[in-house]
């Protein structure tokens, strides 16, 4: 999209809230115009336009149809309001910290006011501090690399890889899957109870949990899990990555010590990611990475070494030259977000969820998988296989007959999967890849997922393609190619 050459430059105080956007040139191009949206009623229409939402897929029985991306919890799509918003700035990119000029000074306040949008998102104590990063994996690698020496981490084997692998350095206890929320919290209370028999009530210790399943979309009982850490001496963080693009996250109200979350399940590409919380564990360790932007000052000593001095603010884990766009765009998501309103967000969303659920209930073949039972609350995340077929296959029928894009695999979650597909947890498998040929069984699922820039639409062909494809079959044939099924052209 080409910025407006004649919008006003974004400030400190506009660069967060509504910077200038670009008028879209008229080329007649779906992905480049804002299409009026069709007037539907309030349960129908998607809430937040989302980019892609007129792309136009081929499908191998010909023809082609509108692309239903049903694949939020892996990368959301970028909402319209932020591409518009980075577009806006983007004339007006300059290097952050590191200039005098103009739009160096423009940039670094954009940087630092996007902070303050996060910590208001996220509903910051004043004294905790809000880091960017890559990723949520990036943002729990960084808070493993500053744990106290001989912290030991409490962490469920229910977790996506990017909160399951970080601790693997420290002592790292992990906990069996719990079958219901009160399991769960009784799990760590007992965990924790032993450690403070063992290693005294002062010793370091960190809980890492989940917000909400990115397997099963299954909300966790976080502000219990935090009452119990608390109450055994333990700090815990949040893994919210796939809970904060479906539901408000309060660090006061969760009373967690640390939050995490990633821009692209966020609604916001360019690769960005958020730690925030408590600084004292942050502040009393080396910088996660050494360079320019974490030093305060740097100087030769008369012995040939250098002697540095780092900063103390959440610079000291920014090395390097910051992703100003990527930041900027996950503070445009957390605004539009807010704006939107949680509270008509999470009740249409749950409307789309009783839709997909209630249609997967009525194919006999389907099994939904889940932790905590059919009446647990979840976010837009649902995953299941289907009695008769390779889930790899499956996903690509979807996708090459109907134009669906669904996830197959283990989710990046394979001890957990395993678990829930009656399989010992400890078997190998490979991350996103199919393990069989078509029609023959594997040890993978589906994943359906989704959000606020999802149309019914979708959800409802989503639903009929489960249906039509466990009654009568696909309709092309399938083989096994550089590890994926995809449809047989030959």
């Amino acid at each position: 999209m080409s910025a407006c050459p004649n919008a006003a430059a974004p400030t400190a105080e506009t660069a967060t809230l509504a910077p200038p956007v670009a008028e879209p040139a008229a080329t007649g191009s779906a992905p480049a115009g804002h299409p009026a949206e069709p007037a539907a009623e309030p349960c129908c229409a998607a809430p937040l336009p989302v980019l892609g939402r007129d792309v136009t897929v081929p499908l191998v029985t010909g023809g082609e149809v509108a692309y239903a991306a049903l694949d939020y919890a892996a990368s959301a799509p970028a909402l319209q309001r932020v591409w518009d918003d980075v577009a806006a700035y983007a004339p007006y990119y300059g290097s952050v910290h590191r200039g005098a000029g103009y739009l160096s000074q423009l940039s670094t306040d954009l940087f630092e006011n996007s902070r303050a949008v996060v910590a208001e998102f996220l509903d910051c104590r004043p004294d905790d501090q809000v880091v960017f990063t890559r990723s949520t994996t990036d943002s729990l690698n960084l808070l493993a690399a500053v744990l106290p020496a001989d912290c030991q981490v409490f962490v469920f084997e229910t977790e996506h890889h990017a909160s399951l692998l970080p601790w693997r350095d420290a002592r790292v206890t992990y906990l069996n899957a719990p079958r219901t929320p009160a399991e769960a919290v009784g799990t760590l209370e007992r965990a924790l109870a032993e450690r403070a028999t063992a290693s005294g009530a002062d010793a370091p210790a960190l809980v890492c949990v989940t917000g909400a399943s990115n397997v099963t979309g299954e909300l966790w009982p976080v502000r219990e899990l935090a009452a119990a850490a608390h109450a055994h001496g333990a700090r815990i963080v949040l893994d919210a990555a796939q809970l904060a693009p479906h539901h408000p996250v309060s660090v006061r109200d969760l009373d967690v010590d640390w939050v995490a979350f990633s821009g692209h399940k966020l609604y916001a590409p360019f690769g960005s990611g958020v730690l925030a919380g408590r600084s004292d564990w942050l502040q009393d360790a080396e910088p996660y990475l050494a360079g320019g932007g974490a030093s305060r000052q740097v100087a030769r000593r008369e012995d040939g070494g250098v002697d540095v001095q780092w900063h103390t603010t959440a610079a000291r884990h920014e090395a390097g030259s910051p992703n100003v766009i990527g930041v900027y765009s996950i503070a445009s998501a957390c605004k539009a977000l807010t704006e939107a309103g949680f509270e008509n967000l999470v009740a249409r969303e749950q409307h789309l969820v009783e839709t997909v659920r209630k249609g997967l209930a009525e194919v006999p073949e389907v099994k939904v998988l889940s932790l905590f039972g059919d009446d647990a609350p979840r976010v837009g995340v649902i995953s299941f296989v289907v009695e008769g077929w390779n889930s790899s296959h499956f996903a690509a029928a979807l996708s090459a007959e109907y134009g669906i894009g669904v996830r197959d695999g283990l989710f990046c979650a394979h001890p957990l999967v395993r678990t829930l597909l009656g399989s010992d947890p400890q078997d190998p498998g490979e991350c996103g890849a199919p393990e069989g040929d078509p029609g023959e069984r594997s040890l993978n699922a589906i994943r359906v997922s989704f959000g606020a820039g999802t149309p019914d639409e979708h959800v409802r062909r989503f639903v009929r393609a489960v249906k039509e494809l466990v009654r009568e079959g696909a309709k092309w044939n399938y083989r096994t190619e550089e590890g994926r099924c995809v449809p047989d052209r030959g």
